[in-house]
Order: C-alpha cells, then sequence, then structure tokens
C-alpha cells in the first residue's frame, strides 16, 4: 500500500450513459496502474431512493461486470460491494456523531431532492455522511469526482478534521482528483444540461449498453439548429455536443472533429458520430456480456474484493473505536 489510495464509488441506480463511461470508467484503467484503487458500487446509497429489490441485485452485479469490461482489473485494484463491508455502516454512525443536522440541511443535492418528495427520509439527510465514511475508511488521498460532488468532499474533509482534532489523527484528509480536461457530455435533445440516465426522454442519453440501432437512430434523433454549418461553438450546442462525442471516442480533439466535418451537413455528422460510438463502445459491450453471463467469476470478485476492503477497514474502523472509547471485543 506505498501507493496514493484512490477511492471511487458508483451508485447502481440504472444504466450508465456515455457520459460516465467517458468521463469516469474509461479512466480507471489508467488510474490503477499509477495509484492503489478502490471501486465500489455503493447499493447503500442507492436505497435512499426506493428500489426494485430484484432490479437492485441485478444492476449491481451489472455494474461489477461493467467496471471489468471497461478495464478495470480485481487483482490490480479493489472492486467490491458496499453491502458487503459492513464497517461502512458502523463508521458512518460514529462520524453522525460529530456532523451537525445544519451543515447536512445546507447540502445542496438534499436540498433539490427533498425538494421533489412529500416526505423526507433520514437516510437522504445522512447520505453525506455515508459517503464521508467510504471514503475516510480506506485512508483515502484522492477522490475523482466532478464539481457537482465538491460540496460532500468538503464536508468529508471538514468531518475528517473534526474527528482528529477532537480525538488525535486518525483519519487522512482526501483531496479532490482533478479529472482529465474532457468534453462534458450533454443531452442529446437538450445540449445546455447534461447527459442524465434519469432523464425522462429517452433518445436523450446513450447508454454504455446500447445496442448499436438504439445508438444510431437516438443521435439520428438529436437536436441541432437551423444554421446547417457544422461549427464548434457554444452558438450551436448541439453540433458542439456531437463534435464533442466523436472527439472523444476518436481520441481527437473537438477543433480536429470540426475540420473534419466541415464540408458536410448534419447528416454526414450525425451518421460519423453514430459510428464512432458504436465503433467505439463494441470492445466494452463484448467483454460485458462475456464478464456478465459468468456468475462463479462475478461471486469470486464481488467475495475477494469484500475480504480485501475489509482488511483496510478493519485497521481504520480498530482506531476509531479505540479512541472514542469503546471495549475492545
Amino acid at each position: 500500500m506505498d501507493r496514493k489510495i484512490v477511492y471511487s464509488g458508483i451508485q447502481p441506480s440504472g444504466a450508465l450513459t456515455i457520459g460516465n463511461y467517458l468521463g469516469a470508467l474509461r479512466n480507471f484503467p489508467a488510474l490503477q496502474e499509477a495509484y492503489q484503487c478502490i471501486y465500489c458500487v455503493v447499493d447503500m446509497h442507492a436505497i435512499t431512493v426506493a428500489q426494485h429489490p430484484a432490479q437492485l441485485r441485478k444492476r449491481t452485479l451489472d455494474l461489477i461486470a461493467l467496471y471489468m469490461a471497461c478495464g478495470v482489473d480485481p487483482e490490480n485494484a479493489i472492486l467490491y460491494v458496499q453491502s458487503h463491508v459492513p464497517e461502512h455502516v458502523e463508521l458512518a454512525w460514529v462520524l453522525n456523531t460529530i456532523t451537525s443536522v445544519g451543515q447536512l440541511n445546507r447540502m445542496t443535492q438534499f436540498k433539490d431532492k427533498s425538494q421533489k418528495q412529500k416526505e423526507i427520509y433520514a437516510g437522504l439527510l445522512n447520505y453525506p455522511v455515508l459517503m464521508a465514511a467510504d471514503i475516510l475508511l480506506y485512508q483515502t488521498e484522492l477522490v475523482p469526482v466532478g464539481e457537482d460532488q465538491r460540496q460532500h468532499i468538503e464536508l468529508t474533509r471538514d468531518i475528517a478534521e473534526r474527528f482528529n482534532t477532537r480525538y488525535s489523527p486518525t483519519f487522512k484528509i482526501p483531496e479532490i482528483m482533478a479529472p482529465k480536461v474532457g468534453a462534458r457530455i450533454m443531452s442529446l435533445q437538450n445540449p445546455k444540461a447534461k447527459m442524465s440516465k434519469s432523464d425522462a426522454d429517452e433518445n436523450a442519453y446513450i447508454l454504455i449498453l446500447d445496442e448499436p440501432d438504439a445508438i444510431r437512430r437516438k443521435i439520428k434523433r438529436a437536436v441541432t439548429d437551423s444554421e446547417g454549418k457544422v461549427v464548434y461553438s457554444d452558438s450551436q450546442p448541439g453540433v458542439k455536443n456531437l463534435l464533442d462525442i466523436y472527439a472523444s471516442f476518436r481520441g481527437i480533439s473537438p477543433e480536429a472533429a470540426e475540420r473534419e466535418f466541415a464540408s458536410s451537413g448534419y447528416g454526414a455528422l450525425k451518421e460519423g458520430v453514430a459510428e464512432a460510438v458504436v465503433e467505439g463502445l463494441e470492445p466494452v459491450q463484448t467483454r460485458y456480456k462475456e464478464i456478465r453471463e459468468d456468475k462463479a467469476l462475478l461471486e469470486s470478485v464481488c467475495k475477494e474484493g469484500a475480504q480485501r476492503a475489509s482488511y483496510l477497514a478493519q485497521k481504520t474502523l480498530r482506531k476509531v473505536y479505540r479512541k472514542v472509547g469503546f471495549v475492545q471485543k
């Protein structure tokens, strides 16, 4: 464990989009070569919103398979399911005792989500504390997240510093790992909004596991504009988004993509983008199907990942329990 520790968790609350792939999953294999990476399917976070039990189980294994299909090596990184490591909730309870309700009420995501619900449950309020426990449990130094999660990381740092001050240095203070400069993939139907798997319009997003025909159909229906020119400009957000997608999958700059389609119409641009996405996802989809059908492999990965994660988690939790005054068992 001489390499810096990177921790990342993804909820199994729905299928992932190409935005998740380009912004996160595709970059994970490279990270595991330079860091000690811990990748978690955070199923306990997922139940802050009502889930169908059978679907949650299925999607959890889907996500483990997808991690591996995207290049995560369970021998090199730690890949596990959150609920298989009970130390997460044990630490979360301790951290809850030093986290103020006022702090939790000020969390932007809590305020946004609570406004959409008739009744607010404690799990939604305490979600950030469990997230802090996820990170601090492994003495994480770097967390690869976008700007939308910055507030959660700041809260995690605050909780860690408060515990360290009250009881003596225990937790490393995590830093945000800035993502590689890259495209922010937007909705195909509203290119001023980020592509989201929760969008009510299925034509607004492309899933990593979408069939080629579905990918071509969605891109064909993508919003452009009436200017008729392929220009990489904020004044043409739909066209800009398509060029970003093409450039990301082809491994070129958006400016190079613009030059490639400069003399083309929107039809040719959409065809080019569709083929780039289909070709780019094909190896991932093929590998995913192979892994997902191997039940013994998935069970083995989950079991071994949980054992490795639990070994590290217990080291931290024993320190925490001793410092807060619990009798050793």
